[in-house]
This record gives structure tokens, C-alpha cells and sequence, in this order.
């Protein structure tokens, strides 16, 4: 339970200083519906620009729109928090949409259609969250909804390292874990720091430094769980022990289990911080709701947590090692698929929307052809090394058992 209790309570502390120091104007209008109206003004004239002729001042428009309104205000996070990731996700890919279109030279008709149809998404979603503002339960739920959230990879991620040490018989080697943790929640506090100081640039720099971040932990990812695969078998490990001597686990391999953790959680802490931001600048004065959602999804990842290290104590080895290098590769499918997304909603990556596929933001699964072949490239690989490893690990089997008899 310590590292569980480190970083949420190392969470609650971030988020307390950014509290204090952030700045409370977050909500310059009164409304969610004042947003929507003025995302409105904004991306009609992006309307206007392009039947103007100037695609380029359209684009720039669009941009506006979502980064300085939708993002800056709070208006995306608190929708994921509110309604749904996946809904939040359908207005994003709607942005990108009016974008390509409008780079595309596309019919202004197709255009107009298109902006008014993210109009009424905006103004709908508006209405719904106005009349959460005031209901304590739907503030309890968003705050709960945004710890669970945004901690629940980072706790499985951070609990399957630490029960793999532990059940590998390197417990001492956790003291890394927890260095990568602690240091990833003070960087989270000056990331978000710095994105409050960067407002005019910081939308697309952070889609891009979240999206860069996911996709270096979708390689280390594939990394340890092809390594904890190809320990699977308890010959193998056996093996590697002796031939590590008094050190199991070298220095390098717990720097990289230190640096995953530090990823998963220093990518969650910055965003969640900024989720809470948002939610304590619409929330009634007392914020009462808000710090019991956040003490029960807390509670709910320490026990997600210490379900993990009980069970990594009665499963054996095997089964154990197959289990956690399953779930750090189902991560890693994951964190690519929402590392890509990052990417296009940085205008790094384009976006090709596939109809008739709904987004599943738990699993980082959304309708556009880049995501989608991340997704399938990552699998590929975890697949084609999970099959190699084992082909090696039986084959050494097989040569060690033919050595025996003889």
C-alpha cells in the first residue's frame, strides 16, 4: 500500500499547490453557454474567412476556437468529466474535420455544414453542463470520474511494476519506482505551471508533449513487457538469476521500470491537475463535492492497487509473469492509440476519420485510420516478439532437457 499512498498523497499535495498558486480566472464567462456563443462568433468567421477565399485565416480561426476556448477554458475537460471521454472525443475529430476540409478547398457548403453542426454540439453540451454546475451530485461524479480517470492507468502501471519487483524477489529495487513517482508529480505541478504561463501556445504544444510522452512509453512499454515475457517461464528465470549473480535486476533495467513509472504518472499528473482546475473554477464556493469525489477515487485506486500486489502474492510464477507483461502490452496498444490522437489534435498528424467505428477512450480506440494503425502496428510487434520469446524460451528448454538425459 506505500507506493499507492505516496502518489495519491503526493497527487493531493500537487494539486493543493497548484490551487494555491494558479490563477482563479479560468472561468471569464458565466456560463458554459457564454463559451459555446463565443466559440460560436469565432468559428462563423472562420466560416466567413473561407468563403472569403483565405483558407489559411480560417484554419487559424478553427485553432482558436479549440485551443482558446475549448481547451483554455476547461470546456473539453470538463465535458470528459461530466459526460463522456468519447463524447469529448467526437468534438475534437469534428474540429480536425472542418480543418481538413478547409485545407482541402472543399465546398464552403460542406464547410458551413460542418461548423454548424459543431455549433450545436458545443451549444447542446453547454446546456447539459449548465445544469450540472449546480447539482452536487453531477460535481461528486466529475471529480470522481477525473481521478479514476486519469489515475487508473498510471496506478496499473506503477502496481505491476512494484508487484513484478516484489515477486521477482527484488522488493529493494522499488525504491526506484517510488523516486520515478515523486518526481513525476513535482514535474507534473511545473508542467502545468508552465502551460498556465504559455495560455496562447499552450494547446497544441501540450497535445504534442502528451502525445510525444505516450508514444516513447508505448516503446519501453513494449520493451519490459516482451523482457517480462521472455521470463515467463521458471526455467528461464532461474536461468537469468544465476547468470546475474548477487544483482537480478541490473541498474539500467530498474532505471527503465523507474522511467515508465515516472511517464505514466508525470502525463496523468500534469492533466489531471489542470482537470481539477478547471472543475474548482465552475464548482459552487464550498468545493465540498468536489473533495469527496476526489477522497473516493483515491480511495478506489488504493484498492485497485493492493488488489494488484495480493494477487502478484498467491499467483505463481508463471501465470504471474504472462499476466503483467499481457497487461503492460494491452498499455501499450493504449497509450498508442492515444498518443496518436495527442499528435492530430497538435496538427502533427492528419487526421482520416473512418466511418461507422465509435471511439472507446478507456482504450485509447478511435474511428481514424492513424490511430487505428498505430494501434495495429504496436500489436503486431507485441505479438511477433510474445511468439519469438517463447519460441527461444521452449527451444532452450528442449536443449537444456536433451543436455539432462545425457
Amino acid at each position: 500500500m506505500r507506493v499507492a499512498l505516496r502518489l495519491l498523497v503526493g497527487l493531493g499535495v500537487a494539486l493543493l499547490a497548484w490551487l494555491v498558486a494558479a490563477p482563479a480566472a479560468h472561468a471569464e464567462a458565466e456560463t458554459w453557454s457564454d463559451v459555446a456563443a463565443e466559440m460560436a462568433v469565432v468559428l462563423r468567421d472562420a466560416d466567413a474567412a473561407y468563403r472569403a477565399g483565405d483558407p489559411a485565416a480560417a484554419k487559424d480561426l478553427v485553432n482558436e476556437a479549440y485551443y482558446g476556448y475549448y481547451e483554455k477554458a476547461g470546456f473539453e475537460k470538463t465535458v470528459m468529466a461530466y459526460l463522456s471521454g468519447d463524447r469529448a472525443a467526437e468534438v475534437e475529430y469534428l474540429f480536425s474535420t472542418i480543418k481538413k476540409q478547409v485545407l482541402a478547398g472543399e465546398d464552403p457548403e460542406a464547410v458551413t455544414a460542418s461548423i454548424e453542426s459543431l455549433v450545436e454540439m458545443l451549444a447542446a453540451d453547454a446546456n447539459t453542463l449548465d445544469g450540472n454546475d449546480s447539482n452536487p451530485v453531477a460535481e461528486f461524479l466529475g471529480a470522481l470520474v477525473i481521478i479514476l480517470r486519469e489515475g487508473f492507468e498510471a496506478i496499473l502501471v506503477v502496481g505491476a511494476i512494484v508487484a513484478y519487483l516484489v515477486k521477482s524477489g527484488n522488493a529493494a529495487g522499488n525504491r526506484y519506482v517510488y523516486a520515478g513517482v515523486v518526481v513525476a508529480l513535482i514535474a507534473s505541478v511545473g508542467l502545468a505551471w508552465v502551460f498556465s504561463q504559455l495560455s496562447a501556445l499552450a494547446g497544441a504544444y501540450q497535445e504534442i508533449f502528451e502525445g510525444v510522452t505516450m508514444l516513447i512509453a508505448v516503446a519501453m512499454l513494449v520493451w519490459v513487457s516482451n523482457w517480462m515475457m521472455s521470463k515467463a517461464d521458471a526455467r528461464a528465470w532461474a536461468g537469468y538469476i544465476k547468470g546475474q549473480s548477487d544483482q537480478a535486476i541490473s541498474r539500467g533495467n530498474l532505471g527503465t521500470l523507474a522511467f515508465i513509472a515516472f511517464l505514466a504518472v508525470f502525463r496523468e499528473g500534469a492533466e489531471t491537475i489542470i482537470f481539477y482546475t478547471a472543475l474548482f473554477a465552475r464548482s459552487s464556493a464550498d468545493h465540498q463535492q468536489i473533495w469527496l469525489g476526489l477522497g473516493v477515487g483515491a480511495a478506489a485506486l488504493a484498492v485497485v492497487y493492493a488488489a494488484i500486489r495480493l494477487l502478484s502474492v498467491r499467483v505463481p510464477l508463471r501465470p504471474f509473469f504472462l499476466a503483467t507483461s499481457t497487461l503492460l502490452a494491452l498499455m501499450a496498444v493504449t497509450f498508442a492509440g492515444g498518443g496518436v490522437k495527442e499528435l492530430q489534435e497538435g496538427d502533427l498528424v492528419s487526421t482520416t476519420t473512418v466511418g461507422g467505428i465509435t471511439s472507446v477512450d478507456l482504450l485509447g480506440f478511435y474511428p481514424t485510420l492513424e490511430t487505428l494503425g498505430a494501434q495495429a502496428v504496436t500489436l503486431a510487434l507485441v505479438v511477433g516478439l510474445a511468439v519469438l520469446g517463447l519460441s527461444k524460451s521452449r527451444a532452450a528448454n528442449q536443449a537444456a532437457q536433451t543436455q539432462g538425459v545425457k
